[in-house]
């Protein structure tokens, strides 16, 4: 028997704590098989396998602070789990990916179908059509193939067709004979009109085997029978027949080298490519026959959580290849995974022969590796939109960091000043990963007597959702996430003042390396969250922090440059705070005020205050 298969009975199928979990996943045999992780529907949620059962399962249930927020996400899903015995670790590979294919876990990478080397089916009625299938079956058609990939091998079904004149469209035969008038087909000359009657179905037969020959490679045959009835048409002076004929022959003859490549057997060399996108990522294999590429397959899929490459790559290539009869004779991937060895051999003894899996490092094969990744990214950018790549990089971002939902609103805070006077924060809000700049919040800083960060931020938020609480229209709306320039001092600031008015919203820091550059999140507790290694999320969240530090800067350099004026003012005679406010709305600068006439200044104070302000910038003239 391949496997044995261990279901929970009695009180285990009940709902297991964690530390029973842990306790089960320690009882795993240190044997290769495949686990099945389950929710309390007992839907299948996710699948593994493992060279040793106890030592990968449990690993689940040891340390969940370790673990990605993917694998947390799912942890907490688990209500039992049930695992399969495998003979070897060939049979854990493709009894995985036979369970994967089976249940479709969420929490597993997927591909959408496993159409694979496609067959042309020959169906078995009266007037028999042509039509791709995935694999034979036992149901009376003729199948052809494999051949190298679907649209080629569909193009070549077109082709054959119309070189032969025979329909493509959806009528049925005989059920359709007389019915309606031809389709287009027959006015472009690529169908000889079967539905009207004129030709039989023994024409249609002889049509049909001319076909099969053309798939199995026999093509000077047929052109050799072609012309044969073309003279013999001909000579009996049938000249509209022999017309047909010749235009027939023509186009068999073109069709000829083509339907030689994609009929010849089937590929020889496969290149696989995948390209990560913020939305959506895609798998594609590259099919070369004799040096020629002849086929792709693309498959678009939503973009994986937090696995690396490799074990990405690693798990599209089982999918796409086990199970399969029609193997090439290489396989070119983007990089080596662990069990890259293990499947070669697999994929060898599937075959028959020797399937060789390579990641080449350099020469022509690396450019093949590259032609395929640069296909899967121009398909990625050509299917998601703006729109979807910055919804699916927030979603990202929550899952970061452990929350339950995509932060929509996101509100970062900063700290301005330079020495005790001037002291500003600033308030971003960031809606989908985007600035919503009217939404933007400057505070001035009171009674500071010397810089402090943690006070002047603790006064900046209580004033902020004092007025949230107060119903304050410009403070309306409560923040999903809390981001703030700083470490965990900063954190535990805001924390506690959410905390003291009873509100709870997330909060994190943002730290920066010794380059400026925003190196990772921090937590309340201080446990600091990697970003480095996704370029997108680590581009957005730097992205924030330097709009929030700019919104900062430029407020306190305004605030600074107002003081500059005032202080400058404040020294002429007679200029109090009004006359002050009314020289600066009408000359907005103290180098307008400089610039003003005499005249001008006395249209806005009256004439002894206009005087002594240019005589106060005129002193030396």
């Amino acid at each position: 028997m391949l496997f044995s298969f261990i279901t929970d009975t009695g009180e285990e199928a009940e709902k297991l704590t964690k530390d029973e979990l842990r306790q089960k996943a320690h009882s795993l045999p240190l044997e290769p098989g495949v686990y099945i992780m389950m929710d309390a529907a007992g839907e299948v949620i996710y699948v593994g396998k493992s060279r040793a059962l106890r030592n990968r399962v449990s690993q689940y249930f040891a340390d969940l602070a370790s673990h990605t927020p993917k694998t947390r996400a799912m942890v907490a899903q688990i209500d039992h789990f049930d695992y399969l015995l495998a003979s070897s670790e060939f049979e854990a590979l493709v009894l995985e990916n036979s369970l994967i294919k089976r249940h479709k876990p969420r929490y597993n990478i997927l591909l959408k179908d496993d159409k694979g080397y496609p067959y042309i089916r020959l169906s078995n009625e009266a007037y028999p059509r042509f039509s791709l299938a995935s694999r034979p079956a036992k149901d009376g058609a003729k199948y052809f193939g494999p051949y190298g990939g679907r649209s080629a091998t569909g193009e070549s079904i077109k082709a054959i067709c119309n070189a032969l004149r025979l329909p493509t469209c959806r009528r049925q035969f005989p059920r359709d004979i007389g019915k309606e008038r031809p389709c287009l087909n027959h006015h472009l000359g690529i169908c000889d009109g079967w539905c009207q009657g004129r030709l039989t179905q023994a024409d249609y037969q002889e049509r049909i085997y001319q076909a099969e020959r053309l798939l199995e490679g026999k093509f000077t045959q047929v052109e050799q029978e072609l012309k044969r009835e073309m003279l013999r048409a001909s000579e009996e002076l049938r000249f509209e027949a022999a017309a047909e004929l010749r235009d027939r022959l023509q186009a068999i003859e073109l069709l000829g080298t083509k339907q030689r490549v994609v009929a010849s057997s089937r590929a020889d060399t496969d290149v696989a490519g995948f390209y990560r996108g913020e939305a959506k990522s895609c798998f594609v294999v590259l099919h070369f026959l004799e040096g020629a590429l002849a086929d792709r397959d693309t498959q678009l899929m939503p973009t994986p959580m937090e696995e690396d490459g490799g074990e990405i790559v690693s798990t599209l290539v089982k999918q796409y290849y086990l199970g399969r009869t029609v193997l090439p004779r290489e396989i070119l991937l983007p990089g080596e995974f662990e069990d890259m060895e293990e499947l070669g051999a697999y994929l060898t003894r599937q075959a028959g022969r020797k399937v060789a899996l390579s990641a080449p490092k350099r020469g022509d094969r690396v450019k093949l590796v590259e032609l395929a990744e640069r296909t899967a990214r121009d398909e990625v950018e050509r299917a998601t939109t703006a729109q979807e790549r910055q919804s699916k990089l927030v979603e990202l971002l929550g899952r970061t960091l452990g929350m339950e939902r995509a932060p929509h609103r996101i509100e970062a805070y900063d700290i301005s000043n330079t020495g005790s006077a001037n002291i500003v924060a600033s308030m971003t809000v960031f809606v989908d990963g985007r600035p919503l700049k009217r939404d933007y919040r400057r505070f001035k800083l009171r009674d500071m007597e010397h810089p402090d960060d943690y006070a002047s931020m603790e006064q900046v938020l209580t004033r902020r959702f004092r007025r949230y609480l107060e119903g304050d229209e410009k403070f309306d709306q409560l923040p999903d996430l809390i981001l703030m320039d700083g470490g965990q001092g900063q954190v535990k600031v805001a924390v506690q003042v959410l905390e003291g008015m009873g509100l709870s919203v997330p909060v994190f820091g943002m730290v920066k390396d010794g380059r400026h550059r925003t190196r990772a999140l921090v937590a309340p507790g201080g446990r600091e969250i990697g970003i480095r290694q996704n370029q997108t999320l680590f581009s957005m969240v730097g992205r924030i922090q330097e709009e929030t530090h700019r919104f900062a800067i430029t407020f306190h350099r305004e605030s600074h440059a107002r003081q500059t004026i005032a202080s400058s003012l404040e020294e002429i005679p007679g200029v109090g705070e009004a006359r002050r406010k009314a020289l600066l709305k009408q000359f907005k600068t103290v180098k307008g005020i400089r610039e003003a006439s005499e005249e001008q200044l006395a249209a806005v104070v009256s004439k002894n205050t206009a005087r002594a302000v240019y005589l106060h910038f005129h002193k030396e003239e």
